[in-house]
C-alpha cells in the first residue's frame, strides 16, 4: 500500500472514531450531572469523615462550562472505545480479510474489558489518592480546590489506567500480525519492567506508593501474560511453518505422471 494510500486509511478511520466519540460525548452530556456527583465524593468524604475543611473552587465564570466539556468528552472516549478501539486495531492490519477480521474483533474484545477494567481500578484507588495526598495540609489549614486542577488529576489517573492496561494487548496484537516476537519481549524484560515502574511513578498521584502500585502490578501480570501468549503464537508459526516445509519437499520429491507431461 502506497503512502498516500495509508494516509486516506487514516484519514478515514479517524473520522470514523471522531463521529463514535462526539455521539458519546452528546450521552456523556445527558449523565453529566450523576458523574460530577461520584466525582467529587472523595472530597466530600474528607468533610464528612475526615472532620476536614475542603470544598471544590470554580475559579472562573465559565469553569462550570468548562467542567462539563471536560467531562462529557472524557464520558464519550470511554464510550466510544469500542469502536475507536477497532479503527485503531484496523488501521494497524491493513487490507483486512476474513481470518484478520476475526482478530480484529478479537482484540476489540479483550481491549475494551481491559481498558474499562483499568479506568474502573483507578476509580477505586481515587479516594484513597485523594485522601493521602491531602493529608500533607497542615494543621488548621483548608483545601479549597481548583476544579480544573481536580479535574485533570482525575482524568489523568483515569486514562493512564486504563491506557496502561491496553498495552500488553497491543503487544500480543503486534504479535499476531509478525511485527515482533516472543524472544524479544523477553530479552527486554529488565527494561520493561523499569519502565513501566517509570511510568506508574508519574501517572500516578506523587505523594500516594499505593497508587503506583495499583498500576504498575497489573500492569506487569499483564505483560508477563501477553510475552507467554507471543511465545505460545511464534511456537505454534513455527510447527507451521515446519509442517508447511515437509509438505513442499514431498510434493517436490514425487515424479510429475507421464499424462500431465504430455498435455504440457
Amino acid at each position: 500500500m502506497a503512502l498516500l494510500d495509508h494516509l486516506k486509511e487514516l484519514r478515514n478511520r479517524l473520522f470514523k472514531a471522531a463521529i463514535a466519540v462526539v455521539i458519546g460525548t452528546v450521552a456523556g452530556f445527558l449523565v453529566y450531572q450523576p458523574m460530577l456527583a461520584a466525582l467529587i465524593k472523595p472530597i466530600r468524604d474528607l468533610n464528612e469523615h475526615e472532620g476536614r475543611q475542603a470544598t471544590l473552587n470554580f475559579d472562573g465564570v465559565a469553569s462550570s462550562f468548562d467542567l462539563m466539556i471536560q467531562v462529557s468528552v472524557f464520558l464519550g472516549l470511554i464510550i466510544a472505545s469500542p469502536v475507536w478501539l477497532y479503527q485503531l486495531w484496523a488501521f494497524i492490519v491493513p487490507g483486512l480479510h476474513k481470518k484478520e477480521r476475526r482478530l480484529a474483533l478479537s482484540f476489540v474484545a479483550a481491549a475494551v474489558p481491559l481498558f474499562i477494567g483499568g479506568v474502573l481500578l483507578a476509580w477505586m484507588v481515587l479516594p484513597n489518592a485523594v485522601r493521602v495526598l491531602t493529608d500533607f495540609t497542615p494543621s488548621g489549614g483548608s483545601n479549597f480546590i481548583s476544579a480544573q486542577v481536580y479535574l485533570s488529576f482525575v482524568l489523568r489517573l483515569l486514562l493512564a489506567f486504563g491506557i496502561a492496561f491496553l498495552l500488553p494487548v497491543v503487544l500480543f496484537g503486534l504479535n499476531l500480525a509478525g511485527l515482533i516476537k516472543g524472544q524479544q519481549l523477553v530479552k527486554s524484560w529488565r527494561i520493561t519492567v523499569f519502565l513501566v515502574c517509570l511510568f506508574a511513578a508519574m501517572a500516578a498521584p506523587g505523594a500516594d506508593a499505593m497508587s503506583m502500585f495499583y498500576l504498575a502490578g497489573p500492569m506487569l501480570a499483564l505483560f508477563f501474560a501477553a510475552i507467554g501468549l507471543c511465545l505460545l503464537n511464534d511456537r505454534r508459526r513455527e510447527r507451521r511453518a515446519v509442517k508447511r516445509d515437509a509438505e513442499t519437499e514431498a510434493t517436490a520429491d514425487q515424479a510429475t505422471p507421464s499424462s500431465e507431461l504430455e498435455n504440457l
